[in-house]
């Protein structure tokens, strides 16, 4: 979940990911997100629900309202591929197709969100992902 690193320590080289395991998880996000886009279409469930819950993983953003911490672990929550997972294989065991296109839909974004750059977040802020600092901050502070 969210990093213990406190607010004062910006150094962000000693726990983000640089250089080709950049490449390569950036790569793997665009991976899973072709991969769902294509299983998506499968399912023939509509292009308007895709399109109306594609951005509901980031409503987890609101709980930056209440502190970067608690932002921070609300936000990793939504964005990892676990509870989608989960939701993919109970749906399959349980023969419940109904719900595949809505966890297709979250892995997805959550794919898409890698291959930008959007990582998990640390508790420093929404700018510190795990995928290296976001906008124009991205150079280490020094």
């Amino acid at each position: 979940m969210a990093s213990s690193t406190s607010l004062s320590d910006r150094s962000l080289p000693s726990f983000s990911v640089q250089g080709s395991p950049l490449v390569l998880l950036r790569l793997e996000g665009l991976a899973v997100a072709v991969l769902t886009f294509v299983l998506y279409a499968r399912t023939g469930a509509s292009w308007w629900l895709f399109a109306a819950l594609w951005l509901a993983p980031d409503l987890s953003m609101l709980a930056y309202l209440h502190s970067s911490c608690w932002g921070a672990r609300i936000y990793n929550a939504a964005h990892t591929y676990v509870v989608p997972g989960v939701l993919v294989v109970a749906a399959l065991l349980m023969g419940a197709k109904a719900q595949l296109p809505f966890a297709l839909i979250w892995i997805n974004h959550i794919g898409i969100d890698r291959l930008m750059g959007y990582g998990l977040k640390y508790s420093n802020g929404f700018g510190w992902p795990h995928l290296g600092r976001l906008g124009k901050q991205n150079a280490p502070v020094q």
